[in-house]
């Protein structure tokens, strides 16, 4: 029996609600297979931490994830912090120190999910969205001079490099050859931002000679919207720098019905270092506390934990678990237009795995 080892990382808000839940589900999971095992840890990281420490996490903190097989990973946000401070002291702290530079954004509609789409068939939309997630115009170079003075200046610099663009480009024409359609969208940007993107555009097309079996296209990032809402089932697979894929992901997980649905895997596709899952859709404050929270995001973050740690029976199991509850209208949370409860969605998905269990018994 393999025993995978979790670090648990709730983080802000609704972070608290998601992650428990979580792990309530992947102990209905290996209640179900005798041969799954979790060993989790808890890390108290977040908006609370940093009230008491002056940090988000612990400065050795990376240390004690390197041990880890996984991360389970809420979200970063509080209202009382500036959000840049929350979001570089935790979140992209991770992300960037493991060097998990490969940020995979599936995207369907689930079964009893309504895409504001109109007439948008469920075979139309079924994208995964493939984010550069370690440089790019969230590098974090710049800075600040003259502060408060009418000199004032702030520079962020979009930051490229071969070897970056290379590995992420690679990565995603391998993702579309695995994919049926073997379709591949490569967005730029590249009419406006002469330098990093056009070099973007050109190793694109160097990385394309590897992979003839892929049909790629190129799409500038504006028409690239209107092309989701527009043509969805042109689209397949994308690969986006950091900043655009993480404008296009949120548009495709509202298009696919809600924010509160959609998954995300950080990769470390060479496994040197544990690759982190998380649902999108942030601390949500304003719904923190009161049970309101849509836990689906959290748990089909899990299935692609599930997939990389090489358990894809499992990962079949939940996916079909989860769909069979989406499907159930009275099991919709708010961002859904229902009334059901963390707790409630919860334990629905639980049940189907212990359904699923007692039905392989008999078998």
């Amino acid at each position: 029996m393999k025993t995978h080892r979790i670090a648990l990382v709730p983080g802000d808000g609704i972070g608290k609600e998601v992650i428990p839940a979580g792990r309530t589900v992947l102990e209905a999971l290996a209640a179900a297979h005798p041969d799954l095992h979790f060993d989790f840890e808890l890390f108290d990281w977040g908006g609370d931490y940093y009230r008491r420490h002056g940090l988000m996490m612990p400065a050795d903190g990376l240390d004690a994830l390197r041990k880890k097989d996984a991360i389970l990973f809420g979200s970063a946000g509080d209202p009382d912090i500036p959000d840049h401070i929350t979001l570089w002291g935790l979140r992209l702290k991770i992300c960037q120190g493991l060097d998990q530079y490969a940020n995979i954004r599936p995207t369907r509609i689930l079964p009893g999910i309504e895409s504001p789409l109109r007439h948008c068939r469920t075979e139309d939309l079924d994208w995964v969205i493939v984010r550069e997630n370690s440089e790019g115009e969230y590098s974090g170079v710049g800075g600040r001079a003259h502060q408060g003075q009418p000199l004032e200046v702030a520079t962020d610099l979009s930051l490229m490099t071969r070897a970056g663009v290379e590995r992420i480009l690679r990565f995603a024409f391998r993702l579309a050859a695995s994919r049926p359609r073997k379709l591949l969208t490569v967005i730029t940007k590249s009419n406006a931002q002469r330098h990093a993107m056009v070099m973007w555009d050109e190793i694109a097309a160097q990385v394309a000679s590897e992979f003839p079996a892929v049909t790629w296209d190129k799409e500038l990032v504006d028409a690239a919207t209107a092309r989701m809402v527009n043509r969805p089932a042109s689209l397949d697979t994308i690969v986006a720098t950091n900043l655009h894929a993480d404008i296009l992901s949120d548009l495709a997980a509202a298009l696919a019905g809600s924010l509160g649905i959609a998954p995300t895997a950080n990769l470390n596709p060479e496994r040197v270092t544990p690759s982190m899952f998380e649902p999108i859709h942030g601390s949500a404050f304003d719904i923190m506390g009161k049970g309101l929270a849509n836990p689906i995001g959290t748990f089909w973050s899990i299935v692609l934990m599930l997939e990389h740690l090489g358990e894809p029976h499992a990962a079949q199991q939940l996916m079909h678990a989860i769909e069979q509850v989406t499907a159930n209208p009275s099991l919709h949370t708010r961002d859904l237009g229902g009334t059901a409860t963390t707790a409630a969605v919860t334990e629905a998905v639980c049940a189907q795995l212990a359904a699923a269990k007692r039905h392989t018994a008999h078998a």
